[in-house]
């Protein structure tokens, strides 16, 4: 985790940057007071509030708890109030190359139709709605439609099978489901409603209607009187719709995180505080300038980051922003960098995972597409390995762009901790420093104060505003989950530690901290020594039990293109590598083995199932592969491991 490059801004960028260096003192020195300015200055509120923190029952925070206001205008009404409405919003792209496009009161008429409609269908406050959509520009609409009429939306990626879109339902009780017929993956048709069919033959009873955007034009099973044409209802509805008054601590939405066994965990987030944290950081982690920037952050709706940094925040602050519908190699592996293009894209937001799979395809790809409009870059999901970092610096920031590493979860709302682009001097690998008005600790395993250089566990010890709530309908599993382990701390469940200079490097998930004869070992940082080795597009690291050692590193490496086209012997390139990480890090660091893969398990939204790797190395049989984007990939990885 030592890093010796360090990548300042220009002075130009810092000279105009929206974050300037004092904004840390400042929130240090007013303390929530510094929360209550951002919510004024960056929020419209139809009656204004005079309590800014009650957290007089820890951990039930409440924010702003006596203001009132709506998300809905927020995004999108006040900005046609101020004369922005000619502004574009949206630029959406779909995966086969059709367009639309929306601008701020082409978007305020639209939400206004659908507001009206699902008030029609009987959709009231405090009802909640199912969304199961693909990536695509009425996604957006349909959320921001339930905020206007204050319904709770929980959107489920559609991605998710049927039985976890059901249980989704159950859980919420929603009353509707917005979903489409389908939608584009890799140049093919993709169902939807076929599943939502099965979620509601399987249970789901309190659903009523399901409304349908017709996307692809596939033929569906239709039941009259439950199913809803969107095009047909929207058509005959009114742009006139008065956006509901909110409290803000109203429910906005309930988010399900991926990955949980038993009963899903429904994350609630409530309004106004979610959308002060969302907005404050939009515009100064991003140096948003809302009347010239071209923004894009790349993730799914169904997924935390498509929630804070596409339906809400950038549109809360009047941002134009690119939407696009498939993924990065089809039609072609450039199909990223061709929308950077033609956007003229000054701000991108993707995953560590997207970036060194274009790693793998090589520098030529980007090469070939004017990249110069981007000036800010930014990677969420999981800690970026350092050489992904640089080839991101280099080869698509053309060496000019800050890059932004931020650490959140679904829990928190909104990002936590992070670089702030016209200050800070990036170290590649390490998210750095918590925002301002962000209390981060790591601690030992009593809750104490770690010093720099000492692994522990990543905590909040101050309440933020767009905290949590609660579990849906589950306040002691609330507790229990995300409370219990420390006293009067928000433990995240993950692991990091400080380097020399105070800056934070988190270690991943707690369950990824391999303990290798007594010395802590984080996977992200062997992973990162596998990849920085010339041969290595992606790795993938586990603990595995061992009877010396307590547990022993497994690696799982993907080659790239031209090692791939090289007439390598595996056995002794796979020696190479191991020993190649026992260069970088440490001897103690180096895998007991590692085994060249063809592919990685992966979820659809291209998080890296390394339990299931766990089970091959630990020679038990493999869990459950329904989540993955391929689930032939274990057969492949469990037959090369017996063999090898």
């Amino acid at each position: 985790m030592t890093e010796t490059n360090i990548f300042a801004p220009s002075a130009e960028f810092s000279a105009q940057a929206n974050a300037q260096p004092g904004i840390y003192e400042e929130a240090k020195e007013k303390g929530v007071d510094f929360w209550a300015e951002q919510a004024r200055e960056l929020l419209t509120w139809s009656k204004p509030f005079t309590e800014t923190l009650d957290w007089s029952n820890p951990p039930f925070a409440k924010w702003f708890a006596d203001g009132e206001l709506n998300a809905c205008y927020n995004a999108v009404d006040r900005h046609v109030e101020a004369g922005n409405g000619d502004r574009t919003a949206i630029l959406f792209e779909g995966e086969p190359g059709d367009t639309a496009s929306y601008t701020y009161a082409e978007l305020k008429d639209e939400v206004s139709r659908v507001a009206n409609g699902i008030e029609s269908l009987g959709v009231t406050k405090g009802d909640r709605v199912a969304i199961y959509m693909p990536m695509i520009a009425e996604a957006v609409i349909a959320m921001l439609a339930c905020a206007r009429v204050g319904a709770v939306h929980s959107v489920v990626f559609g991605g998710f099978s049927a039985d976890a879109l059901r249980s989704r339902i159950e859980d919420g009780e929603a009353k509707l489901v917005i979903t489409a017929d389908g939608s584009y993956r890799r140049g093919k048709p993709s169902m939807l409603k076929p599943a939502v069919d099965t979620a509601l033959e399987k249970g789901a009873e309190t659903i009523e209607k399901v409304l349908v955007v017709k996307r692809n034009g596939e033929d569906v099973n239709w039941v009259e009187g439950r199913d809803v044409w969107w095009h047909e209802l929207t058509a005959e509805q009114s742009t006139d719709h008065t956006p509901s008054a909110q409290n803000a601590e109203d429910p906005l939405f309930i988010l399900y995180t991926s990955g949980t066994t038993g009963k899903p965990k429904g994350i609630l987030h409530t309004t106004g505080g979610y959308l002060t944290q969302g907005a404050f950081t939009h515009k100064n982690i991003f140096d948003l300038k809302p009347e010239t920037d071209v923004y894009w952050c790349t993730a799914d709706v169904g997924w935390v980051t498509g929630h804070s940094y596409v339906a809400y925040a950038p549109l809360v602050n009047g941002s134009t922003q690119v939407i696009y519908e498939g993924t990065p190699d089809a039609p072609h592996r450039g199909r990223f960098w061709e929308i950077v293009e033609k956007y003229g894209v000054t701000i991108m937001y993707t995953s560590p995972t997207a970036i060194r799979t274009m790693m793998k395809w090589g520098e030529d790809i980007p090469a070939k597409f004017d990249l110069t409009s981007l000036r800010v870059l930014g990677t969420v999901g999981e800690a970026i390995n350092p050489e992904a970092w640089r080839w991101f610096h280099r080869v698509i920031g053309g060496g000019k762009c800050p890059i932004v590493d931020t650490w959140w979860q679904t829990e928190t709302g909104a990002i936590m901790v992070s670089q702030l682009p016209g200050i800070t001097h990036a170290k590649p690998g390490s998210a750095q420093q918590p925002i301002p008005g962000i209390t981060i600790d790591v601690v030992d395993d009593l809750g104490d104060s770690l010093p720099n250089e000492q692994s522990g566990f990543l905590t909040i010890r101050e309440p933020w505003p767009s905290m949590l709530r609660t579990i849906w309908g589950d306040d002691d599993r609330f507790i229990d989950t995300y409370w219990s382990r420390f006293e009067k701390m928000y433990f995240a469940g993950d692991g990091a530690k400080r380097d020399a200079d105070g800056d934070l490097w988190v270690l991943g998930r707690v369950d990824d901290v391999m303990n290798v004869s007594g010395h802590r070992l984080s996977t992200p940082e062997i992973e990162s020594a596998l990849v920085s080795h010339p041969a290595v597009a992606e790795a993938a690291v586990v603990g595995a039990a061992d009877e010396t050692t307590g547990q022993a590193v497994m690696a799982f490496v993907i080659l790239n293109d031209s090692a791939k086209a090289e007439d390598h012997d595996p056995t002794q390139l796979a020696e190479q590598i191991r020993a190649h990480v026992g260069v970088e890090i440490s001897p103690i660091a180096k895998p007991k083995r590692v085994l060249i893969v063809d592919d990685l398990p992966k979820t659809r939204s291209g998080k890296i199932m390394r339990r299931l790797l766990k089970d091959v190395a630990e020679d038990r049989p493999v869990g459950d592969t329904t989540t993955l984007a391929d689930p032939t990939v274990m057969q492949s990885i469990e037959a090369n491991f017996k063999q090898s």
